[in-house]
């Protein structure tokens, strides 16, 4: 297998394959997150502001998402086709999430009627709840392992996703959208709105708390094979700890009024919690509970060394482009939001 600067082509891709869904769930996380909390804004005109804060940005932020599908794909097919073979429903539905929120986004204004924007604030709502809790649940099930047979194909039944453990990191991965979403929301409103998320801030950063503590105690305490390694490596604990520390500077930084520095907070708790899953669970990208010996790693499931060097080079030309735009677009259209005539 070939090397780059004395590493295996297979883990670079997986470096890779990890910065850019990390990227993902720092970017569209928050356009969940402002979408999951969306009826609890009252105000037609609140709600048209949340909407316009994510308007231009939403669908950019989702191209990360494709990178990371094709990154799956090219760099380790075996993984792919287990992968979305296994989560076939999950992926359903997570797809589903994601045609009805675009479509609620783009509908919404289309018409004056109360009925007809309601109704779409609902979808829009329900669609990106929806989508985190997919999300979340994927997580979970990927950190925990599945069944798989020996030809590495997923062996279990429909209901073999819901298990308690999924179940906690789909809530807690909803609950850190949420908390998220309503931090970017504040640094992009003023006046009346803005007070109004402040204090959802403050109460969507405890659910996350709750949620976080009490997915993080059954973790330690059950699934051991996701804490082992940090027990044997002492020198790693450095990043639950410094995922501790940007956990609790956010609400110090909302009661500051900093939400600038909140919101950095939160990418990086974000960013630290999925290092920590990528740590826990590798060199396994999908681990096989009862016959740990058909899990699929970075090793087996991997395309040829090659291909590998060859999707490098072109993750290292296309990757810093996308960033470039996404930053570009951020850069744009910074600052409060103000509503007019071309606004949802």
């Amino acid at each position: 297998m070939g090397e780059f600067i004395g590493i295996e082509y297979h883990v670079w891709w997986f470096l890779v394959f990890g910065a850019v869904i990390t990227g993902y769930a720092i970017l569209d996380g928050f356009d969940l997150g402002a979408g999951a909390l969306h009826l609890f804004l009252n105000k037609e005109q609140s709600r048209r502001i949340a909407l316009n804060a994510i308007g231009p940005i939403w669908d950019g932020n989702e191209v990360w998402l494709v990178i990371g599908g094709g990154a799956l794909f090219a760099g380790f097919p075996v993984a792919y086709a287990a992968i979305f073979s296994a989560f076939y429903v999950p992926f359903f539905i997570f797809l589903m999430g994601i045609i009805f929120r675009a479509v609620s986004i783009e509908f919404r204004s289309k018409e004056p009627g109360a009925i007809w924007r309601k109704t779409w604030d609902v979808v829009y709502c329900v669609a990106s709840i929806i989508i985190a809790l997919s999300l979340g649940l994927m997580l979970g099930n990927v950190a925990y392992g599945l069944p798989l047979n020996a030809d590495k194909e997923f062996a279990g039944d429909g209901y073999s996703f819901f298990h308690p453990f999924s179940i906690m990191v789909s809530i807690t991965t909803l609950a850190l959208f949420m908390m998220h979403g309503a931090i970017y929301l504040t640094m992009k409103t003023e006046n009346r709105l803005y007070a109004k998320l402040h204090l959802l801030a403050n109460n969507f950063t405890v659910f996350f708390v709750l949620s976080f503590v009490t997915t993080t105690l059954y973790t330690l305490l059950y699934i051991p094979h996701l804490s082992d390694f940090f027990r044997q490596h002492p020198v790693y604990f450095i990043i639950p700890m410094l995922m501790t520390l940007a956990i609790a500077n956010i609400p110090r930084q909302i009661k500051k009024g900093k939400y600038r520095y909140a919101f950095l907070s939160s990418a990086a708790t974000i960013s630290l919690l999925l290092i920590m899953v990528a740590i826990e669970v590798f060199p396994y990208l999908l681990y096989s509970t009862g016959a740990p010996e058909n899990s699929i790693t970075v090793h087996n499931g991997a395309s040829s060394a090659k291909t590998m060097k060859i999707l490098l080079i072109i993750a290292l030309i296309g990757t810093p482009l996308v960033a470039i735009y996404t930053a570009f677009v951020f850069w744009t259209f910074k600052g409060k939001v103000r509503l007019d005539e071309t606004s949802y």
